[in-house]
């Protein structure tokens, strides 16, 4: 690697670590409202965590903590010039946020068939607390799941650049950003899980 080259690997990772971070304070902004309704509604968080299906909740934990190794198996395997087993890897964590999505969905469509969704009647029956609950569940899964996409958007346009030989084993930085991001998005889901789904 010259120089020249090191310089531009340095400036795209610490600009990668700055947008991560601001998705970190994205995030934190959200876990703080949640820790200071948890604190004034405590029964009610319980009673809303109780009606989140928890079979679905743990096998998305187990498709993006999945989805995290093979990304960072595509990043080994692009230092290590193997193009094709990185476009697959890719492909693994790619079909992995879609059926991350895919159970999402099925998730909230239980939810809204029961009139359970932000402003419902169901909610504004019910005491205050557990609506706040799933207002903030809605708010967060819902953020995140953009996030998903977007990981999977982005990790496409990587397999297409790795394909074309412009992402190679010289020139790797695009995959491991899209990797550190990926990773963003499995490591928020694991702080979303257990503070909704495990809530006791």
């Amino acid at each position: 690697m010259t120089e020249h080259q090191h310089k531009d690997y340095f400036g795209a990772k610490l600009g990668m670590w700055l947008f991560l971070f601001t998705e970190l304070l994205l995030f934190g902004g959200l876990f703080l409202l949640y820790a200071v309704y948890l604190k004034r509604y405590p029964q009610e968080f319980a009673a809303g965590g109780k009606q989140l299906n928890w079979v679905m909740g743990t096998t998305n934990t187990l498709i993006l903590l999945t989805s995290s190794l093979s990304a960072a198996m595509a990043v080994t395997a692009i230092q290590r010039g193997e193009l094709r087993r990185t476009v697959g890897l890719i492909g693994g964590t790619i079909l992995c946020a879609a059926g991350f999505m895919v159970i999402k969905y099925v998730e909230w469509s239980a939810k809204f068939s029961h009139g359970i969704y932000p402003g419902s009647e169901h909610l504004k029956a019910g005491p205050l607390g557990e609506s706040v609950f799933f207002s903030l569940y809605f708010i967060t899964t819902g953020i995140h799941g953009l996030h998903v996409l977007i990981g999977g958007a982005l990790l496409s346009w990587i397999a297409v650049k790795v394909r074309s030989g412009e992402v190679n084993a010289e020139n790797y930085i695009l995959m491991e950003n899209g990797a550190l991001y990926w990773h963003l998005v499995d490591l928020i889901w694991i702080f979303i899980f257990p503070l909704y789904y495990l809530i006791l």
